[in-house]
């Protein structure tokens, strides 16, 4: 395979051209790949047509694949690590417009995210990812300082309320597990660049502080990642392959669509490493 890269945005994102996921990449593509991922922390590969198996193949380029912990959509027969997120006339998909990173709430969280579009709503649904490496970069020396000496803890709750809100695809949560404390600034293991390791959605407040006295410190945190200048903006074709590492990003799903506009998505993770 030729293997060519093309920039998505100017602070985050290559897509890849020359590549038929479907088949079995040599350890030289593989390689690239991953290599490509670790540095601008989001992919796209277009006109893709992964079978659930093939997916989690891709997926495995990154550690093993692996069913979400929750158990919290719908699984593909057979393959329960491909989550089916699907919204459409009478199951409408759950809500995922806030900003987080995927189960950082996980003692090891995953290392990456694949999302395989089998059917779009024409113009919605656009998904935005945010670079965490330069939300760390671009921060004051002091308050990198500070920050490098604090752990926050994330939480499930929220993905259990969700659950539990309204009628939609979402499974319910029998138990949410314990929250975990991870470090707040956190070292990528192949890049060794240091990125940002909080979200709005599942990252509760830091240690030794109640979670009002954590607001507006994690508020300030989220305005300044998601600056323009650090997002990248996808706007879904059938068969985009979308791939972004959790361990220096952040996403957000634009909930544009209603239920009479079909979608279909599917997802895999790759099993990370405790945050340090």
């Amino acid at each position: 395979m030729s293997i060519q890269m093309q920039l998505l945005a100017g602070n985050i994102g290559r897509e890849v051209v020359g590549v038929d996921l479907a088949q079995p990449l040599g350890e030289n593509a593989a390689q690239a790949i991953r290599q490509a991922l670790f540095e601008h922390c989001v992919l796209v590969f277009r006109g893709q047509d992964l079978a659930p198996a093939a997916q989690i193949r891709c997926t495995e380029l990154f550690g093993a694949a692996q069913p979400h912990p929750l158990n919290t959509r719908p699984t593909v027969p057979g393959h329960p690590e491909v989550l089916i997120l699907q919204n459409r006339p009478g199951k409408r998909g759950a809500r995922n417009d806030y900003w987080h990173s995927d189960i950082s709430h996980a003692a090891c969280p995953p290392s990456a995210s694949i999302l395989h579009a089998r059917e779009v709503p024409q113009g919605r649904g656009d998904t935005l990812i945010c670079n965490m490496y330069a939300a760390w970069d671009q921060l004051s020396t002091g308050m990198r300082a500070m920050l490098a000496r604090m752990r926050a803890e994330h939480s499930a709750e929220p993905t259990m309320r969700r659950a539990a809100a309204e009628r939609t695809d979402a499974q319910l949560i029998a138990e949410v597990p314990p929250p975990r404390l991870h470090p707040v600034a956190r070292t990528h293991p192949q890049s060794a660049r240091t990125a940002l390791f909080v979200n709005p959605h599942f990252t509760m407040r830091f240690e030794d502080m109640s979670r009002e006295e954590s607001a507006p410190l994690l508020d300030f945190l989220l305005r300044h990642a998601t600056r323009p200048e650090n997002v990248y903006r996808h706007r879904w074709q059938v068969g985009d392959v979308l791939m972004w590492d959790n361990r220096c990003t952040m996403h957000y799903a634009v909930r544009d669509y209603d239920e009479t506009m079909p979608r279909l998505m599917h997802r895999t993770t790759a099993a990370g490493e405790a945050p340090c």
